[in-house]
């Protein structure tokens, strides 16, 4: 294999355990992990490092001299009503202002190795209350922004937290959590102003509630010395949404973070793409996920700057354009947006335009084939025809980063020739701390995989015998194994769920992957999500989802059956523009919602599945026997899908059981 090295020989079964195949590393980690900087103990450190006074270390002060006065985090001016520029604080100024708030927080009572809740959309606050937490050692607890007030409250119990910094526009749900909240939330934080209202209301029930401006002098005229922080303590509690149950909450400590960093670091050199204090990023993705907190922690490890999003999906064109990042990171429902756009303003742009389009694609993407980088494939192309798309990303990015669900290869590939960037698609777990694989740049054979190993971290599969996976096989799969520093320390109160997952050192990730010949890494499939039909035979039911949604009339899909039952059924969200073509050349009415009903438009949906399970060779179990048509994309509002956007395959059968049962009642009078 090309990009990793085997350091370890496969295993064989054993009583208890599966077989696994060989460990493999990076080639990038063939003389050692990369070792963590000098002085770099804690994620304070990660911050602290560029203010440090020259009298410490030599190598460090020379970074706090010269980095000091950079750009940090920025958010744009609403001047009259109507956004301006981006406004940036200094990394000594985001420094100061930090210092401000752990005092305030340390003046409230809450110790080292207390729980701080934040709660919010990303914005300057959400980062300086953080790096509070850095400082003093407290244990941040990132409370979603896509979660209800359930989930608030249980995490908060749970947790134990005692003081919360919350959105303004947040506060009226985490008062909801009263009374039961109350036994252990003290303090609550605004990110900008609260009411009289509020404030009586929290004073009520023993809780003091405190604007921003407010809260920040609160410690003033306190002095208290940083108490001394060691890499193996815990630096944040993120919960986990998970597709059933409670939220689990999985403890990161500061080792783990530092292990990430040094290794992207030497990925991102190694690939000629090193960060510098010169990149930009634009910070949308929650912070509350573990994804993005370590793609900041990078960039604030190299003094680079941070720009906020203004929280409305509709805006961010308009952010991206005004800031003009460098590194954008995505996760795939994102970039199937730009996907579809794009598509749709071919559509609508004449046929001498998108014919141009073919032609231009057609030749960069087989010089790309033929092994030419990005830049060099149709530098004429590029100009005339990409660099709009770039433009479309605020013009200056370089990179492109997919992560937190899989990417569709058809989505990649298109993006890889049109972006004129590169773009990489990762896979990482909030248990491994978001990276352990990556795709590299150049590589076109690695489209639909997540790439090689990151240079921290071991990897095997073992054999998942029932579901027919074989680690040893010539074609290698199994459930993904990973080992390495960047590891969680375990779930939260919650020692028998890690000890499932955790197995002599192994933290077993639930995904089945695939090598591939050169190293890379493919996700096939989901080791839990397997069922029986009344026949006996087994489905794996995300893999079946994975190929039919190779199918290009439809945006997505969940596959459903049981043991009562012998054939599959579907709800599917059928693409509009799709459907309402079919309908304009068959006579029928242009309504979506109306034509999701239409006997006809499942008919022809159907028969476009069903193409894909035939080229795919899928066996006759495996086949479709009757589908609903949504018009809504399942969406987390209804609770269908995790943060991640991960299906809650529990909630979508509690929505969809109508109209599963209709299916299985239509289809089996038809038959």
């Amino acid at each position: 294999m090309r990009f990793v090295f085997e350091v370890e020989k496969a295993r064989e079964a054993t009583e208890g355990r599966p077989a696994t195949g060989p460990v493999y590393r990076s080639v990038l980690a063939r003389d050692g992990f990369p070792p963590p900087a000098d002085g770099m103990e804690s994620c304070w450190d990660v911050f602290r490092i560029w203010r440090k006074p020259p009298t410490e270390s030599s190598e460090i002060s020379i970074s706090a001299e010269k980095y000091p006065g950079n750009r940090m985090l920025g958010h744009r001016e609403i001047v009259n009503g109507k956004p301006g520029k981006y406004v940036w604080l200094t990394y000594k100024e985001v420094h100061d202002i930090v210092v401000k708030v752990g005092l305030s927080i340390h003046s409230c009572g809450v110790e080292q190795g207390g729980r701080c809740g934040i709660y919010g959309a990303n914005c300057p606050e959400w980062l300086i209350s953080m790096e509070a937490c850095n400082a003093y050692g407290i244990y941040c607890v990132p409370l979603y922004d896509t979660l209800g007030a359930g989930a608030v409250e249980f995490i908060i119990c749970h947790a134990e937290v005692s003081i919360a910094f919350v959105e303004e526009m947040k506060i009226p749900e985490v008062l909801k959590t009263f009374p039961n909240t109350t036994k252990f939330l003290r303090t609550i934080v605004s990110f900008g102003k609260v009411t009289n209202e509020q404030k009586e209301e929290a004073k009520k029930s023993g809780v003091t509630l405190y604007s921003w401006d407010e809260f920040i002098v609160l410690g003033e005229d306190k002095l208290f010395e940083l108490p001394v922080k060691k890499k193996s303590d815990i630096c944040t509690i993120m919960y986990t949404s998970g597709t059933t149950g409670d939220p689990k909450g999985v403890m990161i400590s500061n080792n783990s973070i530092i292990t990430i960093i040094d290794g992207v670091k030497r990925f991102l050199q190694n690939v000629n793409e090193q960060l510098t204090e010169d990149d930009v990023y634009l910070s949308y993705l929650p912070l509350a996920h573990i994804f993005d907190r370590v793609i900041e922690e990078s960039f604030i490890s190299h003094g680079a700057s941070i720009g906020f999003w203004r929280g409305d999906v509709k805006l961010l064109t308009e952010d991206l354009g005004e800031l003009k990042p460098t590194i954008f990171c995505a996760v795939p429902r994102v970039l199937d947006r730009i996907y579809t756009g794009l598509n749709a303003k071919l559509s609508s742009g004449g046929l001498l335009k998108s014919a141009f389009f073919k032609v231009a694609y057609s030749y960069k993407l087989k010089n790309m084939q033929r092994g030419s980088n990005h830049g060099d494939a149709a530098p004429m192309f590029d100009k005339m025809v990409f660099s709009k798309v770039k433009k479309g990303l605020g013009g200056k990015v370089r990179l492109i980063l997919s992560g937190a669900a899989p990417l569709s290869s058809h989505v990649e590939a298109f993006l890889r020739v049109v972006a004129c960037s590169h773009v990489l698609q990762g896979y990482g777990l909030t248990e491994t701390c978001a990276g352990t694989f990556v795709s590299l740049p150049n590589e076109l054979a690695m489209l639909g995989t997540v790439g090689p190993p990151l240079p921290n971290v071991d990897v095997c599969l073992e054999s998942v015998p029932e579901m027919g996976y074989d680690a040893n096989s010539s074609t290698p799969r199994g459930e993904i194994c990973v080992r390495g520093d960047t590891l969680f320390t375990g779930y939260y109160k919650r020692e028998d769920l890690t000890k499932e997952v955790m197995i002599d050192g192994w933290f077993h990730t639930g995904d089945i992957g695939e090598w591939q010949p050169d190293g890379s890494m493919k996700i096939i499939d989901r080791k839990k999500n397997i069922f029986k039909l009344a026949q006996g035979e087994y489905v794996a039911v995300e893999n079946l989802e994975n190929i039919y949604g190779l199918t290009s009339q439809i945006d997505s899909i969940w596959v459903y059956g049981n043991s009562f039952e012998s054939f599959l059924v579907a709800v599917v969200n059928p693409k509009k523009q799709v459907l309402e073509r079919w309908a304009e050349d068959n006579g029928q009415g242009l309504d979506f919602h109306a034509l999701c009903k239409n006997p006809m438009a499942k008919e022809f949906i159907l028969g476009e599945l069903m193409k894909t399970a035939k080229h795919k060779k899928l066996k006759g179990f495996e086949f479709l026997k009757a589908i609903h048509l949504e018009p809504v994309p399942f969406d987390m509002e209804r609770d269908l899908l995790t943060p991640t956007y991960k299906k809650k395959r529990p909630q979508l059968l509690k929505y969809y059981q109508t109209a599963i049962d209709d299916m299985y009642k239509n289809a089996k009078s038809t038959n």
